[in-house]
Parts: structure tokens; C-alpha cells; sequence
């Protein structure tokens, strides 16, 4: 299979049914090895062991065992929770401190990008108008530091929107490389999928947890729209079938898109599906697999 132009990794969180349970960081890690990936993705807060001052044996052997695998640090989640304090908001200065501690992290682990998970003040994710301040003032750093700040566009955000508009007009004036977005593929999610999680029963009773209401189509060509200013994707799924075809998320027209616009960063896997345990690894193979095929195939056609 010929080469892809674009780089693909591997969430930690994919693994949530099973981290803690059935595996550790160390497992985790050599399975996205082994399905081929060369990106390793995690949250800081879930992943890093005594967060936010982990030991330098936990350093020592996260450079070692990337290193081994051969695994590239991608992308560190973050949380900027301006709803922490009891009673009041979190002021520019707090936020600018929380995600400079953040950034600093990230840096000694190997990062080049970091989401910072900024709290909202409306039902469809307008983020806490603290946020532009405290990133500005954190630019230098990321700078030095060789970080890209990339805040999330997630479900129920979609690209035509306040939240997306805020952004670029930041990118455009501070002029900033290293501020971009993170396009969650969840966006272009096309039908409801109920998923299931061992030990959790809905309001409704029915012992499924969705994963998303039914939400607005977003039309996959508003990405044509944002794409000098993407930076990353976080490519959500939830489940794959035995044909290799995704029946919520439309990948063919995703990929065509990514590869038209000559993307070359990390499409990083995030499986949302049924939390059983090993389950995970078995969806991730079968996406990659999809996303390689999808590629190869139209850059085939393409000559």
C-alpha cells in the first residue's frame, strides 16, 4: 500500500473502557504501536501520574518507551475549567497561569500541540470570554516552547459558528503560528449511535448510553472553509463493521478533503464506541485501515 501524505495516531482516551482496568499507560502505548500508528495522543490530567508534577521516573520512561516504539508525542488535552472556583469565574490571570503550567508540561513530555479545554457559557459551547486573554498572553511561550495552541470544534459546535469565528479572527489578529483549530470529526456525525458502557444505565432505563442526541448535519464541505487554519484532527468514531464501512461518520468525503487541501499533520484516532473491554483495539485497527484504504485508493484515482 502506497504511502499517505497525512500522519495518523492514536488517542489514549480511545482507550477508556480499558485504562485502569485491563491496561496501563505502558499497554496502551505498545498497542498503538502495534496497529501501525506513530502518534501517541493523552490528557494530561487522566494520563499523566501525579499530574501536574509526575516523577521523573514517569518522564524517564515515557521518553524511553516512545522512543522504543518508535511513538511521537502529538497532542496533550488540557482543561481550562473556569467554573472551579465555588460562587465566581476564573479570572485571565488564573487561566493564563493554568495554561502556562500546561504548556510547560507538555513541552517536557515531548508535545507540539496542546487542546486546552476551555469552559462554556452557552448551550452550543461559546467559550468563557476569559479565553482570548489568557491564550494571548501564553503566546510567547508556546512559542518558545514549539507548541501550537489548538482548542477543540466539537459537537454541539459546528464549523459555521460564533465559537469558529472567534478563533480565526483571533489567528488573524495576533497574526499568531502557534494558535490553530482542532476539527473533532464528531461534527460530521450523520446519525445517533447508542453506545454501551458496562455498569452505566440511562435516565431512560435502557442500559445505553448515547453518544450524541440527534444533532444537526453538518455538511463535511464547510471544512474546505477552515482548513488553513486546522492544525489537527481528532478522528472520532464509534464503530466500524466487519465490511470496514462506518455507518455515522463520512470518511470518504472527509478524506477527500484532507487530501485536497494537501494536509500533512495528524489525523489522531478517538474511538467513542462500546467501552467493553479490548474493544478498542480491534475498532481502531478496522479505522485505520478504512482511513489508509480511503486514501490510497483517491490519490490513485487522482493521478
Amino acid at each position: 500500500m502506497s504511502a499517505i501524505p497525512f500522519q495518523l495516531g492514536v488517542s489514549v482516551y480511545s482507550y477508556t473502557g480499558d485504562f485502569g482496568v485491563v491496561m496501563d499507560l505502558d499497554d496502551c502505548a505498545r498497542d498503538i504501536a502495534d496497529l501501525g500508528a506513530t502518534g501517541i495522543e493523552i490528557l494530561g490530567e487522566g494520563h499523566v501520574e501525579s499530574y501536574p508534577e509526575p516523577s521523573t521516573a514517569f518522564i524517564d520512561a515515557w521518553h524511553a518507551r516512545n522512543a522504543e516504539l518508535g511513538l511521537t508525542p502529538t497532542l496533550y488535552g488540557s482543561w481550562l475549567d473556569t467554573r472551579r472556583f465555588p460562587g465566581r469565574g476564573m479570572t485571565v490571570e488564573e487561566g493564563a497561569e493554568q495554561l502556562a503550567l500546561d504548556l510547560r508540561l507538555a513541552a517536557t513530555l515531548g508535545f507540539s500541540f496542546v487542546r486546552p479545554k476551555i469552559g462554556v457559557v452557552t448551550s452550543d459551547l461559546q467559550v468563557d470570554p476569559i479565553w482570548d486573554q489568557a491564550v494571548e498572553r501564553n503566546l510567547d511561550l508556546a512559542h518558545d516552547l514549539g507548541i501550537t495552541i489548538c482548542p477543540e470544534i466539537h459537537w454541539p459546535s459546528v464549523i459555521r459558528s460564533p465559537v469558529v469565528d472567534e478563533y480565526i479572527a483571533f489567528i488573524e489578529r495576533t497574526g499568531t503560528e502557534n494558535f490553530g483549530l482542532l476539527i473533532d470529526t464528531g461534527v460530521f456525525q450523520k446519525s445517533m449511535f447508542r453506545r454501551e458502557e458496562p455498569g452505566i444505565t440511562s435516565q431512560l432505563g435502557t442500559g445505553g448510553a448515547p453518544a450524541f442526541p440527534v444533532v444537526p448535519v453538518v455538511p463535511v464541505s464547510d471544512l474546505r472553509d477552515v482548513m488553513p487554519y486546522t492544525v489537527y484532527f481528532q478522528a472520532k468514531f464509534h464503530e466500524i463493521d466487519d465490511e470496514l464501512v462506518d455507518h455515522h461518520i463520512p470518511w470518504a468525503e472527509i478524506i477527500d478533503i484532507v487530501l485536497e487541501s494537501g494536509y500533512t499533520g495528524w489525523l489522531s484516532s478517538e474511538y467513542e464506541g462500546h467501552k467493553h473491554p479490548y474493544r478498542a483495539s480491534d475498532q481502531l485497527r478496522r479505522q485505520h485501515a478504512l482511513i489508509r484504504t480511503l486514501a490510497t485508493e483517491r490519490q490513485a484515482a487522482a493521478r
